[in-house]
This record gives C-alpha cells, structure tokens and sequence, in this order.
C-alpha cells in the first residue's frame, strides 16, 4: 500500500488543486464580500500513529468511526509520519473506495479530505467517480476530527454540495463554534453518490449513470483552523 500511495499522491494533490480552487470561485458569488486570511501559523508536526489511536478513542461508541479507524491503526505506520498540511489544507493520507473510477476495480485512490474557510471552517472530501450527486439518500460520508490543541472532538456528516460540475467537493457545515482553533486531525469515512452523463435510454431516463462509493480505506489528515 505504501507504494501505492506515494505513486498517485502527485496525481491527487494536482486535481485537488484545481478541484478546491474551483470550489472557491464558485461559492464566492454567494458569499459576499471577504477580508483577507491572517497569515498562517508556523507548521507543526503530527505523530500520525498517536494521532490515529486519539481518533479510534474519540470514536469510541460508534461502530462504523470505529471501523474506519481501525483500518488507519493497521496501515503501514511509516506511512503515516508526514509534515502537516500546507495551507492548502489538503488531507495528507488519501482515501481509497471499494469501487474506484466507475470501472469496478477495487484499491483505487478515490481522493482526500480537506478543510475549506469559506464561510467559516468547514471538513469536507474532493474525489471519486464522476462528479457529486444532488441526492445523497443511502449513502453517508462523514469527518471524524480531534483538536490536538484543546481535546475537543467530534463527528460531522459531510452533506453540502452545490449542484455545478465546478463544485467538486461534499462539505460539512460551518464546524468553527464546535472545533475551536487549534491543529485538528480529522478522517473522512463512508459513502457517497456520484454520476455522469450518459446517453437518454430506458435504463437512464434523466441522462446520467449513477454509482455509491464506498470508502474501504478513510482519509487521514491534520489541518490548522486560526
């Protein structure tokens, strides 16, 4: 695995350059007018093994957290001893899906997590096959995330999308109240609904293919919110 991911994070942090900064453009018509970001704080570093083991504790009670984390916990260790994120707040382990690409090949990188402040703090994913669907009924994406710096932690459910081949992410509500500021670690986890145009037929009436996928391995990640 360890391969794997080295060899597609290039690939990966490339799309999610492009994919966050769509996101951007298009939210900002509806955010209004902005003031400028405080420069960012010095980068800390992330024991990832301790920081997955706080992640498993915090999610504790909850079987499905619980499982994904447990998948972080038997990862190949070394692989999780990476610098914190750089401001563009990428996730620096990325997520795998059951079913990758639309193709049905198991193993392959479905994309990563991210933190996004537009219109506060909020976790989110970017990736997958084709692009978000509007309808995400039967599938669940989540964020699991603890605040090195106070202890906090807590769960979020990654639902807000902006029906726009631009908007490539699913997004959590604004989280700036719960999570505090501070270095938070964060996993992304579950399931979501994808689609992509095909032609009109019997089979596909409103023109598109639809695809749930599901995450077999979570995307770990540590983020600065100021």
């Amino acid at each position: 695995m360890n391969s794997t991911i080295s060899k597609s994070r290039r690939g990966l942090v490339r799309r999610l350059g492009v994919g966050i900064a769509a996101v951007a453009a298009s939210m900002a018509v509806f955010a209004g007018p902005t003031t400028a970001a405080p420069a960012a704080p010095a980068q800390p570093t992330v024991d990832w093994n301790q920081a997955a083991q706080q992640l498993r504790a915090a999610a504790a009670g909850n079987p499905t957290a619980e499982a994904a984390m447990d998948r972080l916990l038997t990862a190949p260790k070394q692989e999780l001893r990476q610098d914190v994120a750089l401001p563009a707040q990428v996730f620096q382990i990325p997520a795998y899906s059951q079913e990758g690409r639309m193709d049905g090949v198991s193993g392959q990188v479905y994309g990563s997590g991210i933190a996004l402040g537009i219109g506060g703090f909020r976790l989110g994913v970017f990736g997958g096959p084709g692009v978000f669907a509007p309808s995400q009924a039967g599938a669940r994406m989540e964020v699991l995330w603890v605040n090195l710096s106070t202890g906090k932690s807590g769960t979020a459910v990654l639902s807000e999308h902006t029906d726009s081949i631009f908007d490539t992410t699913l997004r959590s509500a604004d989280l700036s109240g719960q999570i505090g500021k501070g270095t938070v670690v964060a996993g992304v986890y579950g399931s979501a609904w994808h689609r992509w145009p095909v032609p009109v037929d019997d089979a596909h009436k409103d023109g598109f293919a639809y695809h749930k996928a599901e995450l077999w391995f979570p995307s770990l990640g540590a983020v600065i919110n100021n």
